[in-house]
């Protein structure tokens, strides 16, 4: 049994570790893993958004109900805001009501994911996307069918590409 002390102890150890933590140590994937697309901080800096480096390189999160994509339900698809990469369709998105854009399956061969230990006594499943690394959300056993899996996707880390539509 842990005395109330060693509880305390330990909760101001870990706040600490948090604290001083970088996202690159607490996200690091395999050893040597290796992206298609690779670039510098600086390049990234260069390409994205300050809100959207904050999520994709630096495992941010947006505010819930911030991102006009979880309110989007027009046909079409939703992109890496990082590299351009097909990640979910829009016949996959559903309204969670969480505040982020939600899907129940992604698109084949788009996504990676890895464990997250960030939050205190919580373990989650990472999303990022399999070409540029990029982190988009994370996704939880509690979606619906068919699949049962809610991917929640922070909006600034994706970019919507409407379907085409024919003109007569």
């Amino acid at each position: 049994m842990i005395s109330r002390r060693l509880f305390a102890k330990l909760g101001a150890a870990a706040a600490v570790l948090g604290a001083v933590a970088s996202p690159r140590l607490l996200f690091a994937g395999k050893d040597g893993e290796v992206f298609e697309i690779t670039k510098s901080e600086e390049e990234w800096k260069k390409l994205l958004t300050p809100e959207q480096y904050h999520v994709l390189r630096e495992h941010g999160t947006e505010y819930a109900f911030s991102s006009p994509l979880d309110k989007n339900y027009e046909p079409g698809t939703y992109h890496c805001a990082g590299c351009d990469l097909p990640l979910f369709s829009s016949e996959t998105k559903y309204d969670s009501g969480t505040g982020w854009p939600s899907f129940w399956k992604p698109l084949d061969n788009a996504i990676g994911t890895r464990e997250d230990r960030t939050l205190w006594l919580m373990v989650r499943t990472e999303v990022h996307c399999r070409r540029c690394g990029g982190h988009l959300g994370h996704v939880f056993e509690d979606g619906p069918p068919p699949t049962g899996l809610r991917y929640c996707m922070n909006g600034v880390a994706l970019k919507f590409v409407p379907k085409a539509t024919s003109s007569s």
